[in-house]
């Protein structure tokens, strides 16, 4: 272990479930920071964290931290993953990484400037039941991939002025739902070739749903779902000429799947067994990391969670989605 000492930005519902698998894998959460006093010393005596600071920039300049966690909504991952890059701490950031490519890009070029790790939070690809996948996939034990699906569906919360309905706040089934779905794509094919994508977009300009049909080297077929306003399946499977996984609800949380031969012969099934939500795994990968002095990841590279959001701008660009800070 390299002994990071982490801190979390912000104190949302998000932070708290990444605060409680901290303490599981029993890393070192010393430090909160919030908007508020109130809001951080609560948060601090939830999780016995003994630093509680009323501010963002409080937290960041505290010399006993060495990374930071930002659980903010998306709008705000860039000027705060900024802030603790500029202070000279590694950080984690939230899925969707930004809104846009060129913040990541920007953070991905600070990041390598200083010399920090800067890693997006998708927690999916760094649980068990995934490293198995690409251990069966390397193998050989799939044959040629030749599709790949996932959807991410759920009934959320449709008040227009919720965060996840506001436009001005990054709203919209894409970056808080399919973004799943898309990111677990390009870890199975890689980046495609090409995009298709259709939307339905509420009375605030936000999309509620998104399906994408995308083309990857070799041929290969990708098909992805996301919706905030019906829960689906929330099911994926690869498909292959030798095998196909079939992973079960909800296949991006701690979960099983069954490798299943065309007879219908099941090969193998795996059964998850994780203490917590899960969101440990990733923070044990970043300060695996830093422990070795490797900056760019090998899981989920910085260059290819920029690229994703590239894959998220194209799609927004089909369905007609386009952020306020967008048109300045």
């Amino acid at each position: 272990m390299t002994g990071l000492r982490w801190g979390i930005l912000a104190t949302g519902g998000i932070a708290g479930a990444f605060a409680s698998d901290l303490r599981t894998a029993g890393l070192d959460l010393v430090a909160v920071g919030s908007r508020s006093q109130e809001s951080a010393d609560a948060f601090a005596a939830r999780f016995d964290i003994g630093h509680a600071h009323p501010s963002y920039e409080a937290l960041v300049s505290d010399p006993e931290v060495d990374i930071i966690y930002v659980s903010t909504p998306h709008p705000m991952h860039h000027e705060n993953a900024r802030l603790a890059l500029e202070h000279g701490k590694h950080v984690l950031v939230e899925k969707a990484f930004t809104l846009n490519r060129a913040e990541a890009a920007d953070l991905q070029a600070l990041a390598a400037e200083r010399g920090l790790l800067v890693m997006e939070a998708m927690w999916t690809r760094y649980l068990p039941h995934m490293a198995r996948i690409r251990e069966l996939i390397a193998s050989g034990a799939l044959g040629e991939i030749r599709a790949v699906s996932a959807d991410h569906t759920q009934l959320l919360p449709t008040d227009p002025t919720h965060r996840l309905n506001a436009l001005e706040l990054g709203g919209g089934a894409l970056l808080d739902l399919g973004i799943y779905p898309l990111s677990f794509i390009w870890d199975i094919l890689g980046a495609p070739t090409e995009i298709r994508a259709v939307g339905r977009l509420i009375e605030t300009g936000a999309d509620s749903e998104v399906a994408t049909v995308m083309v990857h080297e070799g041929g290969a077929i990708s098909t992805s779902l996301s919706s905030s306003r019906a829960s689906g399946p929330n099911a994926a499977a690869i498909v292959g000429t030798e095998a196909r996984i079939d992973i079960d609800r909800v296949w991006y949380t701690p979960t099983t799947f069954r490798v299943v031969l065309p007879d219908g012969t099941v090969q193998e099934e795996y059964v998850s067994q994780v203490e917590g939500r899960g969101m440990q795994y990733q923070a044990l990968a970043a300060e695996r990391l830093v422990r070795d002095g490797i900056l760019e990841g090998d899981i989920l590279p910085i260059a290819e969670s920029v690229a994703i959001m590239g894959t998220l701008d194209e799609i927004r660009a089909q369905i007609g989605v386009r952020y306020p800070r967008e048109e300045v």
